[in-house]
C-alpha cells in the first residue's frame, strides 16, 4: 500500500497521527454534523498522506531553499561591507 512508503518519508509520531485523526473527526462533526468512525478517519488520513502531504512537503522544501538563498545573499552583502574604502 502506498501509505506505508509515504508514512516512512513523513514520519509522524503516533501522538501526531492521533491528533490529526481527532481534528478530522472534530471537523466532520462541527462542519457537517456527522460522526465518523475509525475507518473513515483512517481513509481521510490516507487521502492526506497520498495526495496532499507530498504537495505540502515539497512547498516547505521550496520555502526553505528560498530562505537559505536569501540568507546566503545577505551574508555575501555583509561580507563586502567589511572591505575598507581605498582611495
Amino acid at each position: 500500500m502506498k501509505r506505508n512508503v509515504l508514512n516512512d518519508k513523513f514520519k509522524l509520531s503516533s501522538k501526531q497521527e492521533q491528533q490529526i485523526r481527532s481534528e478530522i473527526k472534530a471537523f466532520y462533526f462541527d462542519v457537517r454534523g456527522e460522526e465518523i468512525g475509525i475507518i473513515e478517519e483512517q481513509q481521510i488520513l490516507d487521502l492526506f498522506y497520498e495526495h496532499m502531504a507530498p504537495i505540502i512537503y515539497n512547498k516547505a522544501l521550496d520555502d526553505a531553499q528560498h530562505w537559505c538563498q536569501q540568507q546566503a545573499e545577505n551574508l555575501q552583502l555583509d561580507y563586502y561591507l567589511l572591505y575598507c574604502d581605498i582611495r
